[in-house]
């Protein structure tokens, strides 16, 4: 079922919206998935501080063999699967992307499938870790697509 607000009676070819002719999908959307991540990255902190003094409690417990699960493993995966979870779900969004607007949509104009947005997830922190470059991309592709955008198959837009 499509996603509200999008008209997909056209052909494969008009989606996704074209820029030039239907601006208000992709208007402030770079600015607005700054503040959304931003926002993002705070409730992925608090999920961690919270899972990181429970863990630090099984660490002690468990006389340090735990450990390394709660430096390195924990974090990259509550990041992956808040954001995959969050845009495969009902609303298509995160709660920082739902609290600017937007939307995550799949090449079909229907909601993502949870492989595309791990994937979507895993280029996103992987391209972060390279550098800024792959995000800044969407300052220059019409429809604001990052670069992990593009690999994964997902727009994101005003909805």
């Amino acid at each position: 079922m499509p996603l509200p607000g999008l008209d997909l009676s056209g052909a494969a070819s008009d989606w996704p919206p074209d820029p030039y002719q239907q601006p208000h999908w992709y208007r402030g959307v770079t600015a607005a998935r700054v503040f959304a991540y931003l926002v993002d990255a705070f409730i992925i902190g608090l999920m961690l501080l919270g899972l990181h003094l429970t863990l630090g409690i099984l660490t002690i417990a468990s006389l340090g063999l735990l450990f390394p699960l709660h430096l390195l493993v924990i974090p990259l995966v509550v990041a992956l699967l808040y954001h995959s979870l969050t845009m495969a779900g009902p609303f298509s969004s995160t709660i920082g992307m739902r609290l600017f607007g937007l939307r995550v949509y799949g090449a079909d104009g229907r909601r993502p499938s949870l492989p595309q947005t791990l994937i979507h997830s895993g280029l996103f922190y992987f391209t972060i870790g390279i550098g800024v470059w792959p995000l800044l991309f969407a300052l220059f592709e019409p429809r604001r697509r990052t670069l992990h955008d593009l690999l994964s198959g997902l727009v994101v837009m005003r909805g």
